[in-house]
Parts: structure tokens; C-alpha cells; sequence
């Protein structure tokens, strides 16, 4: 069986990524490939790796061209997801929608708007399904979660330890590097490869990075008991 596979966001890193493991799947046929502010040109000026739909022309993001896919990949930044995704839910309830975004990530309202200052739009499946109970949370679900990049190194590596009662739930300190692929790809000065080669700079520490509440949580999971993480 043939899935077709509508991807949003598809000029960013990670709808780019999205699309070189759709393309390469058997069993996927790639339908709409659309974008926000590069609508209407070719994905190849955009993602020139992707030679097999390098001729393909991004259409604008909206639910009326996602609608109809077997599955749809939300790749947009936060707070971009949760109206489109009502919309094609509205259109297209059969669709399976994959928010690869923060929107729907996170059980408490409340700490969706301190931590990301919008409104919530609910909260789905999380797509981790290491986590107790969550490979059955996500069997025949229409909708998904993706985690983040910090919650998911931090949750797997720490998870087996909280499960078999050996860390201490209220002392949890997290110190993580990455690269700067996940702040996009739109021109910030202060990441060129000039200005970050042979340094670190430090962001979000002291529990104010965003992914701490989706931290906690997965962890609070994992040991059946509230988890703080700094």
C-alpha cells in the first residue's frame, strides 16, 4: 500500500529532512510540498540535496492544499500549527497529522502560554513511545506530537534511571549543547559559522529554556511522580 505524504514547512531544515527520508521510503508517494514565504518557487533553489523533487514548485500553506493527504507533516514554527491543524481536521478528519512543531506538545495550558506566550491548542499524542503507555496512546491515533530535540536526548537518557527509582525527582540538572540548525534558517548574525566556531554560548539555562515543561513531563512519565528539572 501506497501512503500519500503532504509535507508544510518543506523550505526549513527540518520539512527538508522530512522530505529526503519521504523520498527515499517505498512506500510513499509525496503530494503537496508547501511553504509560507517561498511559495511558488522550486524546492531545488531551497533543498538543492533533493534531486528527485528538485522540480517541484512549493504551493502555499493553507488546509485547502494539505486536506486529502493520507498524512500531513506539519513542519512550521511554534505557534503556527494549531489553527492549520483544526482546519484539516475540519476538511480531512482521516488525515493523519504529524506537528512536528512545540503547539501541541505540552499538557498544561498554562505552561504553553509562560513558556511560549500564546494561546494552547490542545494537546495530542506525544510521539515518544519509549514512555510508559505511550505506544498504546499512539496506536490508531490521528494526530501526533513530535518531541523536541532537547526533550528527547533528555527524556531517553534519563527515563530507565527514574523507572527503576535511582535519581532524585527534585534535583534534576540537565546540561545539553547542540548545534544551531534548530534555530532555523533564517539569517541570525550571531550564529554564522564565524561567530560560533571553537565557543559555546550559553541560552535558556536556570529552567527558562522552553523545553523544560516538556522535560518534566516526559520524566514525570517515566517516574510516576512529579519531576523538576533545571
Amino acid at each position: 500500500m501506497t501512503h500519500t505524504v503532504a509535507v508544510s514547512g518543506a523550505s526549513g531544515y527540518a520539512g527538508g529532512e522530512a522530505l529526503r527520508l519521504l523520498a527515499g521510503h517505498p512506500s510513499v508517494t509525496v503530494g503537496a510540498i508547501t511553504a509560507h514565504s517561498n511559495a511558488g518557487e522550486r524546492l531545488g533553489a531551497l533543498q538543492p540535496h533533493l534531486h528527485a523533487l528538485a522540480d517541484r514548485v512549493l504551493a502555499e500553506t493553507t488546509a485547502e492544499v494539505l486536506a486529502g493527504h493520507d498524512v500531513v507533516i506539519l513542519a512550521l514554527p511554534h505557534g503556527a500549527s494549531g489553527a492549520l491543524a483544526a482546519e484539516i481536521a475540519e476538511r480531512s478528519p482521516d488525515t493523519l497529522v504529524i506537528d512536528a512543531g512545540a503547539d501541541h506538545r505540552l499538557e498544561s495550558a498554562a505552561d504553553w502560554e509562560a513558556f511560549y506566550g500564546t494561546a494552547h491548542a490542545g494537546t495530542w499524542p506525544y510521539g515518544l513511545p519509549e514512555l510508559p503507555g505511550q505506544r498504546e496512546r499512539l496506536a490508531g491515533t490521528r494526530r501526533i506530537a513530535v518531541p523536541g530535540c532537547y526533550p528527547t536526548t533528555s527524556i531517553l537518557a534519563l527515563a530507565p534511571g527514574f523507572a527503576a527509582g535511582l535519581l532524585e525527582p527534585q534535583d534534576v540538572v540537565i546540561v545539553a549543547a547542540s548545534g544551531t540548525s534548530g534555530a532555523g534558517k533564517a539569517l541570525k548574525p550571531h550564529l554564522l559559522g564565524a561567530e560560533v566556531m571553537g565557543g559555546m554560548s550559553p541560552y535558556g539555562v536556570g529552567g527558562g529554556h522552553r523545553h523544560t515543561p516538556e522535560i518534566e513531563q516526559g520524566l514525570a512519565q517515566a517516574a510516576g511522580e512529579p519531576v523538576r528539572v533545571s
